[in-house]
């Protein structure tokens, strides 16, 4: 039995979790969660499944508020991701490179998350956990060692969640809103590469190694409150719009965390100097105010300014959006049809080349023409994947 120790507000009582299913597949091995720390550690968990599924690959995702921060499968760090994070070495393990590069997607949103990851935690990814602002961890299982350091985090208090990775729930879920109960099939729909073949545009040049990338935008969705957009490149996202009324302000938002991913990797960013003994999360801070130097305030200017051992160089508009050019597989999913060509006009000036969509709009064809005028191979799939 799981208790909780508050509901979604400390002010709200809680009874203890019950398993629907009759089998008890989730154990907590170390902690005392909340309810949404229940809510996160479990919608984050099917997503990194579902990611090991349809790629092969070591997955990880990291989650606040029911919605992902990042999402990506193994892949090795390179030097300039490293730099960008302020790693301090680029020695991972598959599985601790997926987290790293998950946490990485969004650094200031992932702070104070929930990690969920597809295989076995070991201690490449343990030691990098005990260094970083995390609430909780969900895995099918830990090796011994590994577990040891994560009992240590927090003071004793990190959330640590052991799931059973061959737990197939039922087919219907049920959930209780004002008295009143609701129930629906699950979203079972598993995407998969054969779901990313009808290419309406007529640039249909669809590099292998993009697939990848695809798949983790689009599945991400799937596990992400709507309205969503997901911008990704190479295997991870780096950039997410979720939960707006309106499709093209997910889509502005997508983009706006994509660019300033892509320039925390710009040489002007990786050579500034900071001021000695600041913290990685006072940097992350910093540079969120360098990069917006243009639009900043006279008082907000001579603030950041303090921050550096010397006065560093802007990096202008030309030189952004010039460095953002140089990025090939940018790719926009989004968890619904694409209404409007100003999602695609928006998604251009992020340099994205490659659209997944659901399809199907009543100007499809205003959309897909949008597409063709930027030269971006645009594909429909078919399939909504609305999160509420």
């Amino acid at each position: 039995m799981i208790e909780l120790r508050y509901g979604a507000n400390p002010h709200q009582k809680t009874k203890p979790i019950t398993f629907a299913s009759g089998k008890e597949p989730l154990r907590l091995l170390n902690g005392a969660p909340s309810y949404i720390n229940l809510l996160d550690a479990l919608t984050a968990w099917q997503l990194v499944k579902e990611l090991r599924e349809a790629t092969g690959l070591p997955s990880a995702a990291s989650y606040k508020h029911v919605s992902p921060a990042g999402a990506a499968v193994a892949k090795e760090i390179d030097e300039a991701f490293k730099e960008s994070q302020f790693l301090k070495t680029t020695d991972f393990s598959p599985l601790a490179s997926a987290y790293v590069r998950a946490r990485g997607g969004d650094r200031m949103c992932s702070f104070g998350d929930a990690a969920a990851v597809s295989d076995v935690v070991d201690v490449s990814l343990a030691n990098f956990l005990k260094t970083e602002v995390c609430d909780l961890i969900i895995a099918p299982g830990y090796e011994p060692e590994a577990l040891e350091i994560l009992k240590q985090k927090k003071k004793g208090n990190f959330l640590i969640f052991e799931i059973d990775a061959d737990f197939d729930p039922d087919a219907f879920e049920t959930r209780e809103l004002f008295g009143i109960q609701l129930s629906q099939e699950r979203n079972s729909k598993v995407i998969t590469r054969a779901d990313l073949t009808d290419i309406v545009s007529r640039n249909a040049d669809m590099p292998e190694s993009i697939y990848q990338t695809l798949l983790v935008a689009a599945i991400t969705l799937k596990y992400t409150q709507s309205n969503s957009i997901a911008l990704a490149y190479d295997g991870q996202i780096v950039g997410l719009g979720a939960g707006q009324q309106s499709r093209i302000h997910c889509t502005r938002l997508a983009c706006d965390k994509a660019e300033k991913w892509f320039l925390q990797r710009h040489p002007k960013v990786r050579e500034l100097q900071f001021q000695d003994k600041m913290p990685k999360v006072a940097k992350t801070n910093l540079i969120d105010q360098y990069l917006l130097w243009d639009s900043l305030s006279s008082r907000e200017e001579a603030m950041m300014l303090n921050g550096f051992k010397e006065r560093p160089e802007p990096i202008s508009k030309e030189e952004k959006a010039q460095w953002i050019n140089t990025f090939a597989g940018i790719t926009l999913a989004s968890d619904a049809f694409i209404p409007f060509r100003d999602n695609i006009d928006r998604a251009s000036r992020t340099n994205v080349q490659y659209i997944v969509e659901t399809g199907g709009s009543l100007r499809a064809d205003d959309v897909i023409q949008a597409t063709d005028e930027y030269g971006m191979v645009h594909i429909h799939t078919g399939i909504r994947s609305f999160l509420h």
